[in-house]
């Protein structure tokens, strides 16, 4: 089947869009810390709200600004012991001293808190259905806040997490080992966005070309079989030569699952965004991005991969 214009008429504008995002992201992936921090929170955020939009296109009345602040909590959760070890020699100057709070048990205090207020809210407001509002308020904070976050977390098991004598020799030294392992986590971050844009891509064109037989038409009419598998491969084949280049800490083995992870669980991501979409009878979530609809949309692949890379690579590879 042959490409029309028509098919590829945004094609320009998600071009140039591409060309002036991805060296920021690739920076902002490297250099870690509260600079990915602060990208993580705001795509998390403006994703939140779009998801928000989309909802109540559907006749729901989320909680979005008591929502929006506690999904930014939830990805300041992910970063919390950085910010408490950075903290404390300031605090203890003054003279107080406080016991580090994991990071897991800050993110789980918040989503109680979380729960708690929309509840007692709901009880006094009278706007739509309480059990519908509670119900998207919540989702969009776990769907949305804990998955991006995770991708923080897969960041900060580099160095402060990671095991560094399964690694390294003895001997070799300390300042060397953490600048090194950080440079892993940095490139950790970038492969997995390679992987996901070159499944994107992959797919895109893929199933433009080739694509015959519909992956889910109920819920992506477009999407196909044939270009399904081309995104698969693309990610998997990224993740090989990601080892290869810059990735020495993963085996052959781990590299294929990732990329398999990623191949799978990225267009995961994109069927159920495309389902909320279609719920709410909208293209796009937002126009903010030229080209390529709003922040969620571009951003809805790795809303899947992060939390399941993020839990291989810490409990199998670093295990």
């Amino acid at each position: 089947m042959n490409a029309s214009n028509g098919k590829f008429s945004s094609l320009p504008q998600r071009v140039a869009v591409a060309a002036a995002a991805i060296p920021a992201i690739l920076w902002l992936s490297m250099q870690g810390g509260y600079f990915f921090f602060t990208f993580v929170l705001l795509i998390a955020t403006l994703s939140l709200y779009e998801f928000y939009r989309l909802v109540e296109l559907n006749g729901a009345r989320p909680l979005k600004t008591i929502g929006l602040l506690f999904g930014a909590l939830v990805v300041a959760g992910s970063i919390s012991e950085r910010l408490q070890i950075d903290l404390r020699p300031m605090f203890a100057a003054a003279g107080f001293r406080f016991a580090i709070i994991p990071q897991t048990e800050f993110i789980v205090a918040v989503l109680f808190k979380f729960v708690f207020i929309i509840l007692l809210i709901e009880l006094f407001r009278r706007k739509g259905s309480p059990t519908i509002n509670i119900a998207t308020t919540l989702a969009g904070v776990l769907l949305i806040s804990l998955f991006f976050g995770s991708l923080i977390m897969l960041r900060e098991l580099f160095p402060y997490s990671i095991p560094v004598d399964k690694f390294y020799p003895l001997g070799l030294g300390e300042e060397v080992q953490l600048h090194r392992i950080d440079e892993w986590g940095g490139f950790t971050v970038v492969s997995i966005f390679a992987s996901i844009w070159m499944c994107d891509t992959a797919a895109y064109f893929g199933g433009l070309q080739f694509g015959k037989h519909r992956l889910f038409e109920r819920v992506s009419p477009k999407k196909s079989w044939e270009g399904f598998w081309f995104g698969f491969v693309a990610a998997v084949l990224t993740m090989l030569a990601a080892r290869e280049l810059v990735l020495q800490y993963l085996s052959v083995r781990d590299a294929v699952v990732i990329g398999c992870l990623v191949g799978v669980f990225g267009q995961v991501g994109d069927l159920a965004q495309s389902r909320f979409k279609r719920d709410a009878n909208v293209k796009d979530s937002s126009t903010l991005l030229p080209g390529h609809g709003g922040v969620y949309d571009r951003f809805d692949s790795l809303v899947f991969v992060s939390p399941i890379v993020y839990l291989y690579v810490e409990f199998v590879v670093l295990g």
